[in-house]
């Protein structure tokens, strides 16, 4: 138990829990159901709906996006605020009509307080002061998630994932039981169910193994919310809006998952990919070694991650994301550099705590996808991922192949009781 004192739930919900009225309604239940199992739940909501809805983040930014002038990051955190507020109003209005005290908080007034990278702030500190006062009244406190304020007192959002974030700060501030993210899955699966057909739910994964997931391609969840879950210790259940499944749990303790019952490790959880990616091949040949680094530089002045890095005496290999590529080849094009490109490529990774210290992994990987027909482009390793880059026709043959040599439809993906 994480507070000594009242029994907190942090309960997030995302934008496609919040689009209708009736899955708002479904919304209400489970912050109910939460009341009578005897938590003191505090409420993180989104902004309602995804791109198109009339109150979804990407609708707000497209009012001004119009008009084709550019609007400092600092504005536009002013206006993609909004939606969440609106949500965290729409909700507690919802709450209060089933006769349930609530008190509506900003991010700013929860004790949020970010750095000042407008569009895409990092917390640096929490406060709850005032959401403990609300608790202590009885009330169920509601929070605009995706949002903080400066020390100054200036709004910024949290970029992507945002609200994923401010449910595990604020779990790990107010020291909660647990923080529970609804969506519309049933939980963590072990590839893409639109890419593999038998993709499970998986029980129970890691904090590592989650965090590994969802930068390589899991979208589940935001690799920072489970970054601050994880230096606090407090367990994220993954969990569906619109049913009573157990979801899945992401803790520290990884024994029950890691092996079988005969003791045999499984090394392998699960499958991620991520598509339009870009490989760029640079020739270096007859130039010296500060000449071969002086281009990470380069990239780097202008914002450009790159991933997937071999370095080879006579070349350089990297993955960019489809999106920085031109900007890419045209900085190292500037720079005098014989680029080879290959477009339209994804990267598949299999991840997995138990492969720690156990060979033939990446044997079996190649093996799979050889006798799949993919050819792999590039490869890299760490200690819980193995990753190949794979051309984009041939995605969902390597997404599929690895997840059936992994046998990953196994009984460690059955669900918990409920």
């Amino acid at each position: 138990m994480h507070n000594s004192g009242e029994k907190i739930l942090v309960q997030k919900f995302g934008g496609s829990s919040l689009a209708t009225d009736e899955s708002r309604k479904k919304v209400v239940n489970k912050i109910k159901q939460a009341r009578a199992k005897g938590y003191k739940p505090v409420v993180v909501v989104s902004a309602i709906g995804r791109k198109g809805d009339p109150y979804a983040t990407d609708t707000l930014i497209s009012l001004v996006k119009q008009y084709e002038v550019h609007i400092e990051n600092k504005k536009l955190d002013l206006l993609m605020s909004c939606g969440e507020i609106i949500s965290a109003v729409l909700i507690a209005g919802m709450l209060e009509k089933e006769g349930l005290s609530t008190c509506v908080f900003t991010g700013g007034r929860a004790g949020i307080i970010t750095d000042d990278n407008f569009g895409n702030a990092r917390i640096i500190k929490i406060q709850p002061y005032n959401i403990k006062k609300s608790i202590e009244k009885g009330e169920i406190p509601v929070i605009a998630g995706f949002q903080g304020v400066t020390e100054k007192g200036e709004v910024t959002t949290l970029g992507r994932g945002g609200s994923d974030t401010t449910a595990a700060a604020l779990g790990a501030g107010l020291r909660a039981e647990a923080v529970e993210i609804y969506t519309d899955v049933d939980g963590i699966m072990t590839a893409d169910p639109r890419i593999v057909p038998d993709a499970r739910i998986l029980n129970r994964v890691s904090y590592y193994e989650i965090f590994e997931m969802a930068n390589n391609g899991a979208r589940v969840i935001h690799p920072r919310a489970v970054e601050i879950a994880m230096k606090g210790n407090i367990p994220i259940i993954i969990k569906n809006t619109f049913n009573e499944n157990s979801g899945t749990l992401i803790i520290n303790e990884q024994s029950e998952i890691s092996f079988q019952e005969d003791t045999s490790p499984k090394p392998v959880t699960a499958v991620t990919h991520i598509p339009d990616i870009v490989q760029i091949s640079i020739d270096f040949r007859g130039l010296d070694n500060l000449q071969q680094v002086d281009f990470l530089y380069k990239l780097a002045d202008r914002g450009i991650s790159i991933d997937l890095i071999n370095f080879l005496p006579d070349r350089k290999i990297f993955t960019v994301s489809k999106e920085h590529a031109p900007i890419a080849c045209k900085v190292l094009r500037d720079e005098g550099c014989k680029i080879k490109v290959i477009s339209e490529c994804t990267k598949v990774s299999v991840v997995g705590i138990g492969m720690t210290g156990v060979p033939g992994v990446m044997a079996k990987m190649v093996d799979a996808l050889t006798a799949a027909g993919v050819n792999i482009l590039q490869t890299s390793d760490s200690n819980i991922t193995i990753s190949c880059l794979v051309k984009k026709e041939d995605e969902k043959r390597a997404v599929n192949a690895l997840h059936k040599k992994f046998n990953l439809g196994g009984d460690r993906c059955e669900k918990r009781p409920g």
